[in-house]
């Protein structure tokens, strides 16, 4: 029987503080350099299956890993695909002046970190559409 690969939640839930944290110190400085942090963290995560935020913050738990509220890897890669682009296009509208659209897209990256933390996962929620459809398709055509 295979086993499904997951994260502990606290470390999901470390990554997601770090992206909101991020953008909001990015925010309240002016240092669009601070969006590096989380930008490279999360590309780290989904290239090399090495995010070293969540590594750190493995430093901190007090239980065994298997022990949390499992979270799914492959959601999490696709959530931090989304992060991503839009820590991405944030950073790369800062930097060459287009305020509004960085605004926009911190804005969502910031928002969507937050209301995981909450306990709602917007990328989940997309990922789960995104399968029901293809499922939906592959009805259609069979």
């Amino acid at each position: 029987m295979s086993q499904i690969l997951s994260i502990p939640r606290p470390l999901v839930r470390m990554n997601q503080w770090t992206i909101f944290l991020s953008v909001i110190l990015t925010w309240l400085t002016g240092e669009v350099w601070i969006l590096i942090i989380p930008l490279i963290a999360n590309l780290m995560g989904v290239l090399f299956n090495y995010n070293p935020v969540m590594k750190f913050a493995r430093l901190f738990l007090i239980k065994e890993g298997k022990s949390y509220v499992p979270e799914d890897v492959t959601q999490q890669k696709f959530n931090a695909c989304i992060a991503i682009a839009c820590l991405a296009f944030g950073l790369l509208s800062f930097l060459i002046g287009w305020n509004v659209l960085g605004y926009v897209f911190t804005v969502m990256v910031a928002l969507a970190s937050f209301i995981a933390i909450l306990g709602f996962c917007i990328g989940c929620f997309l990922f789960f559409q995104i399968k029901q459809y293809q499922y939906r398709r592959s009805l259609k055509n069979s």
